[in-house]
């Protein structure tokens, strides 16, 4: 035995041991070395994920099977689950086995009587941290999941979200796959992300001749001579064939054993899966057509379904369970049976004839649809079994779906589809399998494959049916940042005389949205005021869709005061709760949009998280990702650039899990403008161009002024003139220009200040004109009398209006700009007095963006006192600050405090009007700056950082 498997041996107490025998472990030591490596760090408080996978054979059952031995003497909770291929209709129903021992259950299928197209999969992710939370509350947690390749789509993505949320706790998660099985892409995708956020990668492979001589040795007690070695080229070198193929040998007397070597008999050998047919072949006649049957139920089985099955009496399957069970072919697993290996289960199928299976599978089907209760496990037998036009299968395909719309829209637009590839063209059901299809394939953001679909189901339905359809195509036109196909399919259902008035309206509202987008306010505010001048004759829906339009218009118009007005009207009718979901949360959104827009980042962080609140329990999932953007914002605007930063990634991730992939331009250009700050040019074009080649959704970016930062990149790597060139229309076009400068507050001097610096000072008067129109407009929100200040003080060169600017603007940011800007203007007059007040603005500069962030201008600020003849060093913690508690900034600290306390991420996040979401990304964060990777090891600094608030 090589010093690798001694030292795995003697450090963990490995599978060599008597407790946990197993052939051939030796094989598998340097892998086994990983998995134990992560047991020992999980009994300290570390946190990790091993990813199995291999093809059929390789061992990745036994290492789960061996781990979970492992840890549970050395006092883990272990919990296990594993995936079926009957199962992957079922949402979750990996993690539910694992975690529903004591009666977990989660309610799927039903709607709250909430009305709209809800989407419960953050209600489902939120109730499966309850349960994980409580088994790592008391101390280290092993959760294996087998056949993850057979995963349902809402499990992959609880994996996606759970491995991160979970990563600072003691819980290792132990995922086992087989490569090429259920769908491939898919998994590779959730395998390939885990891994790049840290996870252990075992791919367990053939045996090499070593390995299967330490594994022919562990079986026969001796070393192996060459003929015996060969055995391994029968059986390919695949650990469980080639155990298999020994044992049988042994048990024939197929082996001479003296002086410790160990050499073959006979040379006539049978092939390895010859010995798993003779496996079989050996049982009695009824026992072989029992296992068939229960081949068919899946790879694990429930002894009721058998009986059922069978026509049997339970009792009377004992002798033939009995029997399967001595010859190692079905072993006992939680509350039912399982075949012993993939290979068996595979064995016993491929007996049957495709005729007998599809008919076994039909009868499986029908017996559990009689059962009454879900559709979902009959549907995943008759979707191997439906023929085309099959009535009986179609109908509970259709239940299926729709069971499981709203829990997991990817499986139903999988049974949906299905559905309709066995439906005959002239069938009437078509159109209405084609609508549950678009419904669910929105939901998951595949908004082509839903327009697509969505056409031809329109040309072929009833008008009530056709009415909806093209509702519903005109939001994924929304979505699909096409505001005006949106408008133009939303006008076309408005026109029509039989359409009824709830969906008019909820079409109208689609049209706001859609002007909205397209920046079409005469319109909208005809619009607007027209339905507004007939409320009783239009619903909430279109009611609070004119209240948004009239909110955008007077923000573009600069009257701060109406679009509060026109907000608060909205919120009132959106909480009477008769509007449609998907229309609820925008009014508290754009409310938080303006409170940052006016620096009122209390009220900002308030709305939003109300926001967040009424997404998950309405279940706009479309919308799930834009809390933690509209928060990165917020944060942004506070100059706090990490804690912007951090809220940004969580809004990228958790756009990408939901499928609703535009958004993570926001996102992106929000990394870009605090890379320009920071000073890394590099990450600052990287972000800008992975925005520029993502798809858009312009008709959900809420007016996002992503051609402002587009612009701040260009300049920032010294291309004005593009710069200038991407502003042109915000110059020209006086309500670009002034919607520009409400919603980025620090847009007025910077658009000035490039502008003179390109030689345009007509440009730059027109921004000086428009900053100081919004100033006199809002005398009670004084960011507008700054920011006009400083774009005045730019273009006249006024000392007076930069100290203001530098003074009065509520932005540290700014701040500091204008106190640069004060610096340089001083700088030219010659005089002593203003020298020193130059250095005095300068210093004041550097300092504000030294404390910020902002190393990029930190550093032009000392370049600027340098050629005052002053030096100024970076400050002593400029080093420093990037790692250890110092390092940390403000709501870092106080989630380091929150975890340190012991409170769970979904705990502190409700504390501190966060997401779990956005704690988990923080703590990431958190232990990089510490350079630590538990909880516990938090608890400890803390409790040495800050003594007097340690309980």
């Amino acid at each position: 035995m090589g010093d690798v498997s001694r030292n795995v041996l003697d450090a963990a107490e490995g599978p060599g041991s008597r407790e946990t025998s197993w052939p051939g472990w030796r094989g598998r030591a340097r892998e086994w070395e990983l998995v134990a490596g992560l047991l020992r760090a999980a009994r300290v408080g570390r946190g990790g994920v091993v990813l199995v996978e291999g093809r059929p054979g390789v061992g990745k059952s036994r290492m789960l099977d061996v781990a979970a031995a492992t840890a549970t003497r050395w006092g883990f909770r272990v919990v296990r689950g594993v995936a079926d291929e009957l199962t992957q209709l079922m949402p979750l129903a990996p993690l539910i086995s694992a975690l529903g021992e004591p009666g977990y259950t989660l309610r799927t299928g039903d709607s709250d009587g909430v009305p709209g197209p809800a989407d419960r999969r953050l209600q489902l992710l939120e109730r499966l941290q309850g349960p994980l939370e409580a088994l790592v509350a008391h101390g280290p947690v092993l959760l294996t999941l087998d056949d993850v390749h057979w995963a349902d789509p809402m499990t992959l993505l609880a994996l996606r979200s759970l491995t991160v949320d979970f990563a600072s706790t003691p819980l290792i998660w132990m995922l086992a796959r087989t490569t090429g099985g259920g769908d491939a892409l898919r998994l590779d995708r959730v395998f390939n992300t885990l891994e790049r956020e840290g996870a252990t990668r075992i791919r367990l492979k053939a045996l090499d001749g070593a390995a299967v001589a330490e594994v022919v040795t562990d079986v026969l007690g001796a070393a192996p001579e060459p003929d015996v070695l060969a055995l391994a080229d029968i059986a390919g070198a695949n650990p469980f064939l080639l155990v298999d193929l020994i044992e049988k040998l042994k048990h024939q007397g197929g082996f001479r054993i003296a002086d410790g070597r160990a050499s073959l008999v006979s040379t006539r050998l049978p092939p390895a899966q010859a010995v798993t047919r003779e496996r079989l072949e050996e049982l009695s006649g009824p026992t072989r057509h029992m296992l068939q049957v229960a081949g068919v139920l899946g790879r694990s089985f429930s002894v009721k379904d058998l009986a059922e099955m069978l026509g049997e009496p339970t009792g009377d399957l004992l002798p033939m369970l009995e029997e399967a069970m001595s010859a190692g072919i079905v072993e006992c697993a939680g509350h039912e049976l399982a075949f012993r290996h993939d290979l068996l289960w595979e064995a016993v199928t491929e007996t049957l004839s495709t005729a007998v299976r599809r008919a076994l599978h039909r009868e499986a089907g029908e017996m559990l649809l009689k059962r009454g209760g879900s559709a979902i496990p009959a549907a995943a037998h008759l979707i191997h079994s439906a023929g085309h036009g099959d009535v009986c299968a179609l109908r509970a395909l259709d239940r299926a779906a729709r069971e499981v719309l709203r829990s997991s829209p990817q499986t139903a637009a999988d049974l949906a589809k299905r559905a309709l590839e066995l439906t005959d063209a002239a069938d009437p059901d078509w159109v209405n399998r084609a609508a549950v299809a678009v419904d669910a394939l929105t939901a998951i953001g595949r908004l082509c494959e839903a327009a697509d679909l969505a056409h031809p189901a329109l040309r072929r339905a009833p008008p009530a049916l056709a009415h909806r359809l093209r509702c519903a195509l005109a939001y994924i036109l929304l979505l699909s940042g096409r505001p005006a196909d949106a408008v133009s399919q939303a006008e076309s259902l408005i026109s029509r005389e039989d359409v009824s008035r709830d969906l008019r309206d909820v079409a109208e509202w689609t049209v706001f949205w859609g002007l909205i987008s397209l920046n079409d306010l005469r319109e909208g505010r005809r619009r607007a005021e027209a339905v507004l001048a007939d409320r009783d004759g239009h619903s909430d829906t279109a009611v609070m869709g004119a209240l948004l339009m009239l909110s955008r218009c007077a923000m573009v118009d600069g009257r701060l005061d109406d679009s509060f007005t026109h907000l608060q009207e909205a919120l009132q009718i959106g909480n009477s709760g008769t509007v449609e979901a998907v229309q609820r949360p925008y009014a508290r959104l754009l409310l938080g949009h303006l409170h940052r827009c006016l620096c009122q980042f209390d009220a900002a962080d308030l709305a939003i998280r109300a926001a967040e609140e009424e997404i998950e329990s309405l279940g706009v999932t479309v919308l799930a990702a834009q809390p933690a953007l509209f928060r990165a914002r917020v944060k942004l605007a506070a100059a706090r650039l990490d804690d912007a930063a951090a809220e940004a990634e969580a809004g990228m991730r958790i756009a990408d899990d939901m499928g609703t992939h535009g958004f993570i331009r926001v996102g992106l250009s929000i990394l870009a403008y605090i890379a320009v700050r920071r000073g890394d040019m590099n990450a600052a074009g990287r972000n800008i161009k992975r925005y520029a080649r993502e798809p858009g959704a312009a008709g959900m970016l809420f007016g996002s002024a992503s051609g402002w930062v587009e612009a701040v990149v260009a300049e920032a790597q010294g291309d004005r003139e593009r710069a200038m060139d991407i502003l042109s229309c915000t110059y020209t076009d006086a309500e670009k220009q002034q919607w520009m400068l409400v919603t980025a507050p620090l847009a007025a001097a910077w658009m000035t200040r490039l502008a003179l610096a390109s030689g345009n000072r007509a440009y730059a008067q027109t921004t000086v004109d428009t900053a100081g129109h919004l100033a006199r407009k809002n005398p009670g929100y004084p960011v507008f009398a700054a920011a006009a200040a400083h774009a005045r003080g730019l273009l006249h060169a006024d000392p007076g209006d930069l100290a203001f600017a530098a003074a009065n603007h509520p932005q540290l940011w700014e701040r500091a700009s204008a106190a640069e800007d004060l610096g340089v203007l001083l700088t030219t007059s010659g005089a002593c007095a203003d020298r020193e007040r130059a250095i005095s603005s300068l210093d004041q500069a550097h300092d504000g963006y030294q404390q910020i962030g902002a190393l990029r201008d930190a550093a032009r600020a000392r370049a600027r006192l340098r050629a005052l003849g002053v030096r100024r060093r970076h400050w002593a913690q400029s080093h420093q600050r990037e790692f250890g508690w110092d390092s940390l900034t403000d709501t870092e600290r106080a989630v380091a405090e929150l975890i340190a306390r012991g409170l769970t991420n979904r705990q502190a996040a409700a504390q501190m009007f966060l997401s779990p979401h956005t704690v988990s990304t923080h703590l990431r964060r958190i232990f990089a700056k510490l350079d630590i990777t538990s909880r516990a090891e938090l608890a400890r600094i803390f409790a040495e950082e800050c003594p007097d608030r340690d309980s």
